[in-house]
């Protein structure tokens, strides 16, 4: 079920000027997948100006903060994903409710490349030049992935699987 919330003109002033927006909404499951995210209770096109995709910044229950964006789901509904990582931080599951704070993000989105896979793409340059036109959050995915490894080993066979997926065309994870 959507909400919809309307607010005068005076309401929509103090919210561009402040910048955040806070709202609190249920955790909803896409469909029956172990997928989450909140509808975003406002118009993004009064508020950012846009339809389409709004890079933001959030912070969820005051306590964790996250980088994504709100997606447009259609109808003038945009939605905000919240990934597992998120939900387990929050120890928050669907249907709970939770508090948002979020703001338009302006800054460029870049990943930090460890040295030793900047060393691995130099060894393969048309899997960097893949990689660098993937979008911001594939290749954090793919950084993440790697930097998370626990064992050096398991490190090493993550980067050639990471130059594997990529030349076959895998955009992700």
């Amino acid at each position: 079920m959507r909400t919809t919330i309307s607010f005068s003109k005076l309401n929509l002033k103090t919210i561009r000027r402040r910048k955040k927006i806070e709202f609190e909404a249920p955790i909803l499951q896409h469909h029956n997948m172990n997928a989450a995210y909140v509808e975003f209770p406002f118009s993004a096109q009064e508020l950012f100006g846009k339809i389409g995709q709004v890079k933001i910044k959030a912070v969820f229950d005051k306590k964790i903060e996250y980088r994504g964006s709100l997606a447009n789901r259609g109808h003038g509904c945009h939605v905000l994903g919240l990934t597992q990582d998120v939900r387990k931080s929050l120890e928050k599951t669907f249907g709970d409710t939770v508090s948002v704070e979020l703001w338009e993000d302006k800054e460029e989105r870049t990943v930090e490349i460890p040295e030793d896979v900047v060393e691995i793409f130099n060894q393969n340059k048309k899997a960097k030049e893949l990689f660098d036109k993937m979008s911001y959050t594939h290749r954090k995915e793919y950084i993440r992935w790697i930097s998370d490894a626990k064992k050096p080993e398991i490190r090493e066979n993550r980067k050639v699987k990471m130059i594997e997926m990529i030349l076959a065309g895998n955009k992700g994870i």
